[in-house]
């Protein structure tokens, strides 16, 4: 089983000041594994990040909120998520993996511990593509608590994946732009099929992180930006940030979350659109008050 690097210890702080209420939308705690450990059947196993190095990061960088995606390496046990939240006394709201088998009375337990959306993995390195049937009755459910889903694909997906985006009747997000590749450029069909999809359909989100994965992968990932820019035109108001901190299987440059923001603010320098995307869209979609 293949171990993760850590995140970078020494985020620089950002060239400019965050708007207020602004929302990482996009981030994990780990463990510490003693406390919540890991799914025996995951596919990588990190460093421990736990809630106290969040809230550091967060306090740093200058976030007043955050949604802390569960990542594969816990599985469906939401536990360390759902703990951060709670001691995060409403500055965080979660995205969870659940199985099939979820009761009624789990899912609303989940809501009323900060969850707003369910969460699955197509990617390759993360076990590929989940049986559709789960995912269909999983959406379903998901539908009548009011949440969304959050898709991790490759962007090979897009392209696949076509037919099955077209009949979901929730909001969906795609995480990290669908992992298109910069050295690709943004004529790429991957990529353009991601434009059409968010200037037609009104519940497709995407969030515009994870520039150091769409990126060749050498700091500071500026090759990522004209697919940054090109999303926030076409659908402003269903666009995303997050850091992605601790940044899990980084095998090229680790980020600094920093550098990550300032980053942001380069292929974001609109002031109102930059609102959007860090405040009024995060609140709106999370149900932060």
């Amino acid at each position: 089983m293949k171990s993760c690097l850590p995140p970078d210890p020494n985020p620089t702080k950002p060239l400019q000041a965050m708007p207020a209420n602004a929302c990482d939308a996009h981030c994990h705690v780990f463990g510490p594994a003693d406390r919540f450990p890991y799914a025996p059947d995951r596919s990588y196993t990190p460093p421990d990040a736990p809630y106290e190095h969040l809230v550091a990061l967060h306090d740093f960088l200058g976030f007043d909120r955050g949604v802390i995606v569960q990542a594969s390496c816990h599985g469906t046990d939401n536990t360390a998520m759902l703990d951060a939240i709670a001691r995060g006394n409403g500055r965080y709201r979660g995205v969870a993996i659940v199985d099939d088998g979820i009761d009624e009375a789990s899912l609303r337990a989940l809501d009323e511990g900060g969850v707003r959306a369910v969460r699955f993995n197509f990617v390759q390195h993360l076990g590929g593509r989940p049986d559709m049937k789960v995912f269909w009755r999983v959406l379903d459910r998901v539908a009548e608590m009011g949440w969304h889903v959050v898709l991790h694909l490759d962007a090979q997906d897009i392209v696949e994946l076509q037919d099955v985006l077209a009949h979901i009747r929730v909001p969906f997000v795609i995480d990290h732009m669908a992992r298109v590749q910069a050295a690709k450029g943004v004529a790429q069909e991957p990529f353009q099929l991601l434009l059409g999809l968010m200037r037609d359909n009104p519940l497709a989100w995407v969030k515009v992180c994870g520039a150091e994965r769409v990126s060749v992968g050498k700091r500071p990932f500026d090759d990522a930006i004209p697919f940054a820019q090109a999303l926030i035109e076409a659908a402003p108001d269903r666009v995303l940030w997050g850091t992605d901190f601790p940044h899990p299987n980084i095998s090229k440059d680790m980020p600094n979350d920093g550098g990550l923001v300032d980053l942001m603010f380069r292929f974001c320098p609109d002031e109102d659109l930059r609102h959007r995307l860090l405040v009024a869209n995060p609140a709106r979609l999370y149900d932060f008050t």
